[in-house]
């Protein structure tokens, strides 16, 4: 049997941290999503983002009534590490950290070794004068050192920086290597041995244990009875508030496909709706190559009835 996927709740907002997951939630259930994260080393930081997931509650709603997903509390599923698991993960990370510097020295040794190899004649060209220039520079300044600043024979420097102060301290703590290297944190928690994580596979529980109230009112039932409707036509959707609706409706994948609707839920079938907003949503649509989409949601049903609305011209 399939596991279910874990949505971890934070302050009401449902969390996907698993990569796999992610594509299990766009590729089978046309769950999309928008990234938050940020990723490493990136300057554009509004545009590209990583995990985590963060999922609308229509969503998350869609997913747990399915039985795909599971909500889980995230802050109390942290607990305190016992020293002897602290120590293993630490541990952990110092060996990475040593394979690490290992690798970049080994690089360094080969490039050392061979400092001609992938270089173009332009970039020698301009290395040998760097190095002319340093060499005159030296000569130049050169001071005469005093006896006593030289290295102690008592006190030899080490021949690898960066393998000094690896290991424990004298009080047992672990001491990280001084040298360069990337820090790796795990996304998910899953595999932690100090996260242990209770799961609510209904909305009912997660309502009862206060981490999780939607819906609560008629317009968050309505925007979920709508979202559900047109996921089970077969749309994928995404957030709709730039373009003045609810969700944008599209017919494939969205990275593949433009959308065709902008969607907006009406909550009752006597719900009042203005003639400007009619001409609003149509003006915005077509200036946006889309159609405007009004959802009713009958409550007491529990139909969506729908109506586009396209800007025409006259005469």
């Amino acid at each position: 049997m399939t596991q279910p996927i874990l949505l971890r709740v934070s302050n009401f907002k449902a969390y996907v941290w698993d990569v796999d997951d992610i594509n299990i939630l766009r590729s089978h259930h046309h769950i999309c999503g928008i990234l938050t994260g940020t990723l490493p080393h990136l300057s554009s930081q509004n545009i590209f983002l990583g995990l985590p997931l963060q999922l609308m509650p229509e969503e998350a709603v869609l997913l747990v009534e399915n039985g795909v997903a599971v909500l889980v509390d995230d802050p109390s599923a942290h607990h305190a590490p016992s020293p002897s698991a602290l120590k293993l993960w630490k541990e952990a990370r110092l060996n990475d950290a040593r394979q690490q510097i290992a690798l970049t020295e080994e690089k360094g040794s080969i490039e050392a070794s061979n400092p001609d190899r992938a270089m173009s004649e332009n970039a020698k060209r301009k290395r040998k004068e760097r190095e002319e220039r340093r060499a005159r520079a030296k000569a130049d300044a050169a001071p005469s050192v005093p006896a006593e600043d030289s290295p102690s024979p008592h006190h030899p420097t080490s021949e690898n920086p960066s393998q000094a102060a690896i290991g424990e301290s004298p009080d047992g703590a672990i001491v990280m290597p001084s040298g360069s290297y990337t820090v790796n944190v795990p996304a998910s928690s899953s595999k932690l041995e100090w996260y242990a994580p209770h799961f609510h596979g209904s909305l009912t529980t997660a309502r009862e244990a206060g981490i999780w109230l939607y819906p609560s009112t008629l317009q968050e039932r309505a925007r979920c009875g709508v979202f559900r409707d047109l996921w089970e036509k077969g749309y994928y959707m995404g957030g709709g508030i730039k373009f003045g609706g609810e969700y944008l409706v599209y017919p494939g994948d969205p990275l593949r496909y433009h959308s065709h609707f902008v969607a907006s839920v009406i909550d009752a079938p006597d719900a009042a709706l203005r003639p400007m907003e009619i001409v609003a949503h149509g003006r915005l649509g077509t200036g946006t190559k889309k159609a405007h989409l009004l959802c009713e949601w009958n409550d007491e049903t529990k139909i969506v009835s729908y109506l586009s609305v396209e800007w025409a011209g006259f005469g």
